[in-house]
C-alpha cells in the first residue's frame, strides 16, 4: 500500500516537472517571437513616433536621475545636520571630568579653612581645563600688550591716553583674552588702546 502511494506521488511529481518544463519552453519561444517582431514594429514606426518614444525614454531617465539626486541631497543634508549637532560631543566628553573636579572642589572648599589649599585646587582644575582645550586646538592669544592694535584679532573696548609716545595706537591692557582655533579667531581679545 505504501509502495503504491509512493509510486503515485513519484508519477505526480514527474508530471508536474514535465508541465513546468513545457511552460518554460513555451515562454522562451514567445519571448523569442516578441523579440523578433519588435524590430519590425520599430521599422514600421515613422520618424516622429521614434522621436516621441526616445523623448519619453529620456524624460523617464531624467526623472529617475532627478529623484536620485533629490534623495542624495536630502540624505547629505540630514547627515550634515547630524554632524553639526554632535560635532562638539568629543570636546564635551573631555570637559565633563573638569566639571566633576569643580563640584568636588566646591564641596571641599565649604569645609576647608585654609585659603591657600582652595586656591591651589582651583589652579589645578584651571590648568587641567586649559590642557584639554589646547589639545582640541584652542589657543589663547599671547603677547598682545605692547603690540600694535590688530582689528582682525582684537576688539577695542576703549582708548586711554598713552603713557608714552611709543604706545600710541598700541594695546595697553587686555580686558578679556582672545582665543583662536587653528587659524580662525573664536573670540576676539577685548583690549584698551593708547591714544
Amino acid at each position: 500500500m505504501a509502495e503504491k502511494e509512493n509510486l503515485e506521488k513519484d508519477e505526480m511529481t514527474k508530471t508536474q516537472e514535465t508541465s513546468e518544463e513545457q511552460i518554460e519552453e513555451t515562454q522562451d519561444v514567445k519571448a523569442q517571437e516578441n523579440a523578433e517582431s519588435q524590430p519590425e514594429v520599430k521599422e514600421d514606426l515613422s520618424q516622429e513616433e521614434k522621436l516621441k518614444i526616445e523623448l519619453a525614454e529620456l524624460k523617464d531617465k531624467h526623472l529617475r536621475l532627478y529623484s536620485e539626486f533629490e534623495n542624495y541631497r536630502r540624505r547629505t543634508s540630514k547627515e550634515r545636520l547630524d554632524l553639526i549637532k554632535t560635532a562638539s560631543e568629543d570636546v564635551l566628553k573631555d570637559i565633563i571630568p573638569v566639571v566633576d573636579d569643580f563640584e568636588r572642589a566646591i564641596k571641599a572648599s565649604e569645609k576647608e579653612e585654609a585659603v591657600e589649599t582652595v586656591k591651589e585646587g582651583n589652579l589645578l582644575i584651571y590648568n587641567k581645563l586649559l590642557k584639554i582645550l589646547e589639545s582640541k586646538g584652542l589657543k589663547p592669544m599671547e603677547d598682545v600688550v605692547g603690540n600694535a592694535f590688530d582689528a582682525d584679532q582684537q576688539e577695542a573696548i576703549t582708548q586711554i591716553p598713552a603713557p608714552s609716545e611709543e604706545m600710541k595706537g598700541k594695546v595697553i591692557d587686555v580686558i578679556e583674552k582672545g582665543y583662536t582655533l587653528g587659524d580662525k579667531v573664536v573670540r576676539y581679545a577685548k583690549v584698551v588702546i593708547g591714544s
